[in-house]
């Protein structure tokens, strides 16, 4: 298969080479290939001109570059970053920037190919992007990461934009990093231009209910299954692969509507009770208190240190995945179920809310055994949806409360997941492949009004 190369951005000039190679096998540049994979089953029930289809075979461009960060104790390190560019069919691409040890250009472009799509899905004017660094971001200091953060936009100021290509945070990069993103682009650019980065700090032009929003979007998707299944909260078991910001976030809404949060895993391992439901609130202050200092960045402690005096399991963060409860939420990385487990989760209901947790070939065990998925591109999409509102109360200059954000975004994703579930049942296909061929769609009505083959042929 064709597959994209990128090399470093230097004087202006993206030097992006395509060769004709045997693709290799293993899990890091599998990605890619295994997300282009998704279209297949989606392709048969959609709209879109094959000729369309082909512009999704590659993103639109990529960007490696490195990035020199001098250290507190004065030595030179030189770090890794990308940025790709999917598709900007409906408008200026947006995606977020994760600061990880495993971030490479597949993954990378894997990520953006799912911001493509999740952006299409909820029917927002924008398309797919996504950025990261290749760095343990937890064993740098505050000052290190301000300046590898600056770093970082110095070197993507041309690459980005307003009209262009808007970061937003991701993985390990928060309000405070798109803080100074912005600082270190507007000095570049000697103007304050705060809708370049979304997720800012709410004083530097964030949007209230920005924070929480990809906990909360995923919360108001599981409500419409609650509702359809009369499910009764206080008997609903439920686990959550991750406690990140958007796995607390949507564990404590969860917990105060009722759910029995049964277990819960962050990088450290996993925390699990069979018999007693977790005390979500308790583990959320625990956790929150590892941060020593106001200034600090990251958490410190692990859940299983929070909850070392409860009499709970602590079990490896695969383990927790296969565990007998009503509702499992995969909200870490990606490529969490995997043909090797998939035929051992006992949940009957997924919600994705981290990106690709579920491969291809997992997918294809899960839907045989009659496992109900609500896919990465709907469930998690909450983010992207009120960054957009961000984006648009930048332009603006005019600040929404957030009861308002928060009503935009449930009548949002709402829309979203009703059109998803009704071209499901139309077809008699999975929510996944429903809410791809959704997305093809709507990408290939604004292809196709540029016009196709069809067009010029005049077929």
């Amino acid at each position: 298969m064709f597959q994209s190369y990128c090399f470093p951005y230097k004087k202006h000039k993206l030097i992006l080479l395509i060769l004709n190679i045997k693709e290799d096998r293993d899990m890091t540049q599998d990605i890619f290939a295994d997300a282009l994979t998704r279209l297949d089953k989606a392709f048969k029930i959609s709209t879109i001109d094959p000729e369309a289809l082909d512009k999704f075979k590659n993103p639109n461009a990529c960007m490696q570059v490195s990035i020199p960060v001098r250290m507190d104790d004065g030595s030179l390190q030189v770090f890794t970053g990308y940025r790709v560019h999917y598709d900007d069919t409906r408008g200026p691409t947006k995606g977020g920037i994760r600061y990880f040890p495993s971030v490479n250009i597949d993954e990378v472009k894997a990520l953006a190919f799912w911001m493509t799509f999740k952006c299409a899905v909820a029917d927002i004017p924008f398309g797919g992007a996504k950025g990261g660094v290749t760095v343990d971001a937890k064993k740098l200091s505050k000052m290190e990461i301000e300046r590898l953060s600056r770093g970082y936009i110095a070197k993507l100021a041309d690459f980005i934009g307003p009209e262009k290509d808007i970061p937003a945070p991701d993985m390990y990069t928060n309000a405070m990093i798109m803080g100074w993103m912005l600082d270190e682009y507007s000095e570049i650019k000697r103007e304050h231009t705060p809708a370049v980065i979304t997720g800012k700090p709410i004083p530097l032009g964030g949007s209230l209910g920005r924070e929480g929003a990809t906990g909360l979007g995923a919360y108001y998707c599981l409500r419409e299954f609650e509702k359809k299944y009369k499910w009764n909260p206080k008997k609903t078991r439920v686990a959550i692969q991750g406690f990140g910001n958007v796995g607390r976030s949507l564990a404590e809404l969860l917990y105060n509507a009722g759910y029995q949060i049964m277990g819960v895993s962050d990088s450290g391992g996993s925390v699990y009770s069979a018999k007693k439901p977790l005390d979500i609130p308790d583990l959320i202050q625990r956790k929150m208190k590892s941060r020593k200092k106001i200034q600090d960045i990251y958490c410190r402690e692990i859940v299983c240190d929070c909850a070392k005096d409860w009499d709970v399991e602590h079990i490896p963060n695969a383990e927790l995945l296969e565990k007998d409860v009503d509702i499992l939420i995969p909200a870490a990385l990606e490529n969490q179920i995997t043909k090797d487990n998939a035929a051992r989760i006992k949940a009957p209901f997924i919600l994705e809310v981290a990106n690709g947790p579920i491969t291809s070939e997992a997918d294809k065990i899960l839907t045989k055994n009659k496992k109900t998925i609500v896919p990465d591109i709907l469930a998690n999409s909450g983010g992207v949806i009120v960054s957009y509102f961000e984006w648009v109360q930048n332009k603006a200059g005019y600040y929404w409360s957030e009861n308002k954000v928060n009503e935009l975004l449930h009548e949002k994703i709402i829309e979203a997941f009703t059109s998803v579930a009704e071209l499901a049942k139309k077809h008699k296909v999975d929510m996944r492949t429903a809410a791809y061929a959704l997305a093809l769609d709507r990408i290939g009505e604004a292809i196709a009004a540029g016009g196709t083959k069809k067009y010029f042929a005049a077929e």
